[in-house]
């Protein structure tokens, strides 16, 4: 297991093995991701956007305009 030590600053370094394990170096970017109460998960943030893509499916149907400002103003009025 690897441990890591926090400084007064509140700084810590992470150990070499884990920075190899998610391919994380200098200038990347890491995530905190909470998956219960006290338990976090370390995730390396390094992809872009574009990344994403496809991620979400393209509704069945297209919406429209008008389908949207219908269901914003929907919502909004359930809201108030």
């Amino acid at each position: 297991m690897a441990t890591a030590t926090m400084t007064s600053k509140g700084q810590i370094t992470i150990p070499a093995i884990v920075r190899a394990a998610l391919g994380v170096g200098v200038g990347d970017r890491v995530e905190f991701v909470q998956v219960k109460p006290g338990h976090f998960e370390l995730v390396a943030a390094t992809q872009s956007i574009t990344a994403l893509k496809g991620v979400v499916r393209k509704p069945a149907v297209p919406v429209t305009i008008v389908m949207m400002n219908d269901a914003i103003a929907t919502r909004g009025a359930k809201a108030k």
